[in-house]
C-alpha cells in the first residue's frame, strides 16, 4: 500500500483573511496553526501533502507557509477553481461562490493515488488525532463497503468563550460507528454548559458537552474519490437549480448518502485533544496561550521548524 497523503483545505484562506499577509502566527517564532498541523502529520508518518488554494493567493501562499514545507515534504498545490465542472455544465450567471469541499477533492483527483486524509487548513488538531487517522489510512484495503474514517472531538473542547460556533454533533453506535451528523450552526456556553439554537438565538437547547462532534477531520480511501465524481454532476442538476449562488457539494452530506445507501462504514477515531482556532479575534490570546502550554510540556518545540 501507498503511504497515506494529506489534503489540507485552504481555499477560503485568502477571503476569510482579507490576504494571506494578514495571517497572525500563534506563537512567537511567526508560526501559524497549519505549521502545527503539518508537524504533527509528518510525526504520525504523513510524507505527502496537498495545498488546495485559490489561483491567485499562490505566491502569497508560498511565501506564508507553502516554501517552508517543501524543504522537508512531498508537497503538490491545486487549485478550487469555479470553471473545473464537468463539460457541459452551465455555470450560473453571477456564481462566485466555490462549490463546497467535495468538490475541492475532486480537483485533487489528479494528484490522489493512495488513502488519504482532509483537514481544515486554520484549525489546531493535535498530534493523537494525527496519529490514529495515519494508522487507520495504513490499515484499510479497497473493498466495499468504504471504510471511512472520522476524528471526532469532545464538544466542550472546541467550544470558544466569545461567542458561538457551528458544529456537526455525532451520534455514534455503541461499537463506535457514526450514524447520523446533526449539523448545529449555532452552539454555544451558557453558564459552562453547551447549548444550541434553531432560530438565530431566540430559543436554547442543552447538548451533552461530552457530546462527540466533527471538526472536519476526514480519513478516505480512494473510493470515496469515484463516489465524489458519480455525486458532483447530480448535486450540478439538481441542488444548484434550487439554489444557483450559494449551495455547496459538502463532504459530510456525500458520507451520510454513502451512509444511507450502506456503501460505506464511518469508523469515529476519538481525540481527547483540545482543539484550537480562531474563531473571533478574541480567541487569539488563548490559543496563543494554548500552544505555548504545549511547547512548555515538551509536546512541540520551542522553535518548531529549527531542528
Amino acid at each position: 500500500m501507498k503511504d497515506p497523503i494529506l489534503v489540507i483545505m485552504a481555499a477560503g484562506m485568502g477571503s476569510r483573511y482579507g490576504g494571506l499577509k494578514q495571517i497572525d502566527p500563534v506563537d512567537n517564532a511567526g508560526d501559524i496553526i497549519m505549521d502545527f498541523s503539518v508537524f504533527d502529520a509528518m510525526k504520525a508518518g504523513f510524507k505527502k501533502f496537498v495545498f488546495v488554494i485559490k489561483r491567485e493567493i499562490e505566491k502569497d501562499f508560498k511565501e506564508v507557509i507553502g516554501d517552508r514545507i517543501s524543504q522537508r515534504a512531498e508537497v503538490h498545490y491545486v487549485f478550487q477553481e469555479l470553471t473545473k465542472v464537468p463539460e457541459g455544465t452551465v455555470i450560473p450567471e453571477g456564481r462566485i461562490k466555490p462549490w463546497g469541499t467535495g468538490h475541492a477533492i475532486l480537483c485533487c483527483k489528479e494528484v490522489l493515488d493512495a488513502p488519504f486524509a482532509v483537514i481544515n487548513a486554520d484549525d489546531f488538531y493535535g498530534r493523537d488525532a494525527f496519529q490514529k487517522l495515519y494508522d487507520h489510512l495504513i490499515s484499510i484495503q479497497e473493498e466495499e463497503p468504504m471504510k471511512i474514517a472520522m476524528v471526532g472531538y469532545v464538544l466542550e473542547n472546541t467550544l470558544t468563550d466569545n461567542g458561538h460556533v457551528a458544529r456537526g454533533v455525532c451520534r455514534v453506535s455503541e461499537d463506535g460507528y457514526l450514524q447520523k451528523i446533526d449539523e448545529r450552526t449555532m452552539i454555544q456556553k451558557i453558564d459552562g454548559q453547551a447549548h444550541y439554537s434553531e432560530d438565530g438565538g431566540e430559543s436554547f437547547v442543552p447538548v451533552a458537552n461530552d457530546a462527540p462532534v466533527s471538526m472536519n477531520m476526514w480519513g478516505f480511501p480512494l473510493a470515496y474519490l469515484r463516489a465524489l465524481e458519480e455525486k458532483f454532476p447530480v448535486f450540478l442538476q439538481t441542488t444548484v437549480k434550487e439554489n444557483p449562488l450559494k449551495s455547496e457539494f459538502y463532504l459530510p452530506i456525500v458520507v451520510d448518502e454513502l451512509l444511507s445507501e450502506k456503501a460505506a462504514t464511518v469508523k469515529v477515531l476519538h481525540s481527547a485533544d483540545k482543539w484550537f482556532g480562531v474563531t473571533y479575534k478574541e480567541d487569539k490570546p488563548a490559543v496563543m496561550a494554548g500552544i505555548q502550554g504545549l511547547k512548555d510540556a515538551g509536546l512541540y518545540p520551542q522553535d518548531l521548524w529549527k531542528e
